[in-house]
């Protein structure tokens, strides 16, 4: 596992962070996760990027289907963004979660970002 491994160089990633500051400069913090989900789309959507929202992952054990996950949206077919908005930093719950999407999804790279604080709090993480 690595955090903030995608680095700002990246210009997906950039972008989705750019949208993010954008939507958190707009509607600030306090509004539940689904305001920001949908704010997030739309603005993706207006930067001309393809968006997936509520995206189910199967879980699979030994070739059988034990359950899925559902992750917020899926930027490009290639990073996951999970929303968050809770008023705590960014921890080990919301990274364990983000990388069993990963291993569930097979991509490699997701955005955790936090809109629940005062500024914007994100994090990479990628398999």
């Amino acid at each position: 596992m690595n955090t903030d491994a995608a680095r700002q160089d990246d210009p997906l990633t950039r972008e989705i962070l750019r949208a993010a500051f954008e939507v958190g400069n707009t509607l600030g913090h306090g509004f539940l996760e689904s305001v920001y989900q949908r704010a997030l789309a739309h603005e993706l959507y207006l930067a001309g990027l393809q968006t997936a929202r509520e995206v189910p992952f199967r879980v699979l054990y030994k070739g059988q289907e034990m359950g899925t996950y559902v992750a917020d949206l899926v930027v490009e077919e290639t990073i996951i963004v999970e929303l968050k908005s809770i008023n705590a930093a960014i921890g080990l719950p919301q990274i364990s979660q983000c990388l069993n999407y990963l291993r569930a999804s097979g991509l490699k790279k997701a955005l955790i970002i936090n809109f629940g604080r005062a500024r914007i709090e994100y994090r990479r993480v990628a398999l």
